[in-house]
């Protein structure tokens, strides 16, 4: 797997999964360190590289670094979780069109809270947790929160 680190490196055609993860180092400096990682047909998780950003990272950031991992041989990436970063989709979209960009839950979930009044943001957790917890397309269909309390229609129009 280090081998995959380096850059320029050969990589292998079949990763299904890029995610990339944030990591701040305070005592020195406040630069995110992101990671590539796949996971291939086999469930094998490898990092794909490491990029240090600095803080502005946008659409020609994101381009470069999937070029990279394009250009080192991997053919073929069917979805690509990440945090909702800026220029990401854009650039994933580009240089992979036909790849599912997934914003992670966890964001999710915090963006439709611009929705609704700050006191009623636990009982709206409470009521999509069902959703992005199902374990079928289905149950999360039937579980869309139809069932809202009257107590949490007081909804604010987005920032």
């Amino acid at each position: 797997m280090i081998a995959n680190i380096q850059r320029g490196s050969p990589t292998r055609p079949d990763h299904k999964i890029v995610d990339r993860t944030k990591i701040r180092d305070g005592a020195v400096a406040n630069r995110p360190i992101y990671v590539a990682l796949a996971v291939t047909t086999e469930r094998r998780r490898e990092i794909l590289g490491l990029w240090a950003g600095d803080g502005g990272e946008g659409a020609k950031h994101w381009m470069h670094i999937l070029t990279d991992i394009k250009n080192r041989g991997v053919n073929d990436v069917l979805m690509l979780a990440c945090e909702g970063l800026k220029g990401l989709p854009d650039a994933a979209g580009t240089v992979r069109p036909q790849t599912i960009v997934q914003t992670c839950m966890v964001h999710l979930q915090r963006n439709s809270f611009r929705y609704v009044a700050r006191q009623d943001w636990d009982k709206i957790a409470k009521l999509l947790k069902p959703v992005h917890t199902a374990p079928t397309e289905a149950a999360a269909l039937e579980s869309d929160g139809r069932s809202r309390p009257a107590d949490t229609s007081r909804t604010r129009p987005p920032p």
